[in-house]
């Protein structure tokens, strides 16, 4: 991600997206993809934002956008198949964070949530 200006739209709704204010978070994102509807980064906070308030049908279509805008990278797809798992896709998410790994396999949030996988499926418990 690119750094922001500390009180500009996307910056503000990073800091509410850390503190779990995910409404908040929502609305300083979406206005921030409104002024800069070519950033990548204002979408990608979108999109987790509407995923953490579980409006995935809004969430699809930021990372629809988000991927015409920069393609499928590792750090697109890590968060789309963390949004697959909060949905309980288990089947869609190791897809997902499979093509991820194959893309940076170094790369420690995709290992991250594929490990975070292994566990939901093994306990069968969700993913908060």
């Amino acid at each position: 991600m690119t750094p922001s200006a500390p009180n500009d739209d996307l910056s503000v709704g990073r800091e509410q997206f850390r503190q779990g204010n995910y409404g908040m978070s929502e609305k300083m994102c979406r206005r921030s993809v409104e002024q800069s509807p070519k950033s990548a980064d204002a979408w990608l906070c979108l999109a987790a934002s509407y995923d953490r308030l579980k409006r995935f049908d809004l969430a699809d279509r930021a990372y629809l956008q988000l991927i015409r805008l920069v393609g499928r990278t590792a750090a697109v797809l890590n968060n789309m198949g963390y949004s697959y798992m909060l949905r309980g896709d288990y089947r869609r998410a190791r897809a997902t964070l499979n093509e991820a790994a194959s893309r940076d396999p170094a790369n420690p949030f995709v290992q991250n949530n594929l490990a975070l996988l292994a566990e939901a499926t093994a306990t069968k418990e969700g993913i908060r």
